[in-house]
Order: C-alpha cells, then structure tokens, then sequence
C-alpha cells in the first residue's frame, strides 16, 4: 500500500527547511497543475516562440515544456528552490567580463547534486514518493514554476527576482507525486522601474519581461555560433565576452544581497585572471580550463571570437 504522509503541512515545511540545509538559498512549493498564471505564461511562450525571439535556442519549442506532467506522469507538487551565485570573489573587471552565474561551479552539477540528496532524504520518510530532479537543462517553464511556488517574480529582464537574493539564482526542481501544500505565489515588485530597459545597450528587452535574443549580448556570447556577431551587438560588448549581467547589475534589487562564502560560489582562478593571452592559448589549455562549468557551453574557437571581437570595439 502506498505510504502516506500524516501531516501534510508539517512535512512540507520541514521538507523546505531541508533545501535550506542542503544549501540553496530559497525554497517554496507549487500544486500541480498550478494556478492560472502558469497558463498565462505557458501563452507568453508561446507568443515569444511565434516572434522568434528564442533565434537558434530550437530546443525552447519542445511541447513537453508546457506540460510539468510530461517530465513525471504522477507529479502533484514541485519543490523549487534557488542557489545563490553570487560570491565577494566576484569583481567587476573593465575588459573580459564573464557572466557571474558561469564564474564558479557549474550550477547544474551542484544543483543536481543537493536535489538529489533531497530526494533521498525524502524517501526516508516517504519510501513510495517518486521524484525527478529538473534544472534548466529540462523542458520545464522555469521562472513561472519558481514564481507559482514564492521564490520571487518575474522581473521586466525576464529574470527570476528574490526579495532577499534579487536574480543572482540558479534554479532547480524536485517534481514529486506527492501532495504538498503550496506556498503563495509571489506578486511582482518591479512597480514603474525600468533601469534594465533602460541600460541594456542593444535595446534587447523590446517590452517588459520580453527579450529578443537576436539583441541580446548574453546570447550572441554564449549561443551564436557563426564566425561573426551582427554589428550592433559587436559595437556594444564593452567587455562582455560570455554572457552579460547588464541588466541585472542596474536592478535596485541587486544592490544589497547577501553573498554565499561557499567554495561552489567562487570564481574559477583562470576566470578572474582572464587576459589577452587566452588568444594563444591551445584546445587542451581551454578544455582543461572549462572542464567542471558551465562556460564549456562556449567552445574554444567561440571564446576566441568574443575576445577579438570584444577587443575590436574597445
């Protein structure tokens, strides 16, 4: 017989307490199929994939991303929690910016890793739940399940915003087939501000809470894989040559967000000591470089096209 859980709040909050332990920054929980504005945003997709403002990102179109019950048929809640990136390593630099959230560890490995941690501890006390462990890899509307379960809202960047954290989060999840009790959903605290809008220099984000990626540095660095970049992302680099944290760094949200000291935080060494001379550097040099993050998404010859191009335009 399938095992119950005897009181439904009490394992919920101890489940969330939990997440925290493990050494995420925020957790909260959603009821599957979630309320009306995880429909609103499903449409949103939509119309995003219809301008085709996702570009080359062909794998935003797959039609399980609209379905949370496609990634586990039995699913009733979602555990969704937040890791904090940002660490007092991190410094700006005037030239060969990196994005922060690929400076250390690779988010998905760690993320991955303390989920699945969870989901053991879970089955100590619920030996028949099933879980599957999703991060950004999965097709799976992210940000609306974060925001359905409280972590925060989604900002007019697009990114998910905490109260506490900002959007220095990495996101993971736990889809679990049992029913858990649901935090609320959080309300959006962007009021009239528009300094993302404002500042991005490619004029990437065409409306609130809408990008085109076609504008946008982050995604020209990490995802273009042609030779060149189109001559108005190229001109605006300043400095960005994975990623681009822009829109973010000008967030009143931002300004005052505690740090995490932990090791997985932390800027690689050859990250924060990036120069000119990364254009000599060998296949074997920036394989063994990239190995254990995520910047490995940006292949050595791309690393080199960003450096020249950003090099260029300086």
């Amino acid at each position: 017989m399938r095992n119950m859980i005897q009181n439904k709040k009490e394992f919920s909050e101890k489940l969330k307490k939990r997440a925290i332990f493990e050494g995420f920054a925020v957790s909260g929980i959603a009821s599957i199929p979630g309320s009306s504005r995880v429909k609103l945003r499903t449409q949103a997709l939509e119309r995003w994939l219809a301008n085709n403002y996702h570009s080359e990102m062909k794998w935003m179109e797959a039609e399980r991303r609209k379905n949370i019950k496609s990634l586990l048929n039995e699913a009733k809640s979602v555990l969704t929690v937040g890791f904090n990136y940002l660490s007092h390593e991190h410094k700006e630099k005037a030239k060969f910016k990196i994005g922060k959230f690929g400076q250390g560890e690779d988010y998905h490995k760690v993320i991955a890793k303390k989920l699945k941690k969870i989901g053991k501890w879970i089955n100590t006390k619920v030996p028949n739940c099933k879980w599957k462990i999703c991060v950004d890899t999965s097709p799976l509307l992210e940000k609306a399940w974060a925001e359905e379960a409280g972590l925060g809202w989604i900002g007019k960047n697009s990114n998910l915003i905490n109260k506490e954290f900002g959007s220095w989060l990495t996101l993971g999840f736990l889809i679990l087939s049992e029913d858990l009790t649901p935090d609320n959903s959080s309300q959006s605290l962007c009021g009239i501000c528009e300094k993302c809008i404002e500042k991005c220099p490619t004029n990437a984000i065409t409306e609130p809470f809408v990008i085109d990626s076609e504008q946008c540095i982050a995604y020209h660095t990490i995802e273009n894989r042609n030779q060149t970049f189109p001559e108005h992302v190229e001109k605006h680099l300043n400095g960005w040559i994975a990623g681009c944290d822009i829109c973010q760094d000008v967030c009143p949200w931002n300004k005052t967000v505690p740090l995490n000291k932990s090791i997985e935080a932390y800027p690689k060494s050859w990250v924060k000591n990036l120069n000119i001379e990364a254009l000599s550097w060998d296949e074997k040099k920036w394989k063994k470089n990239l190995q254990g993050t995520t910047l490995k998404r940006i292949k050595p010859w791309m690393w080199k096209r960003n450096i020249k191009a950003m090099l260029k335009n300086t």
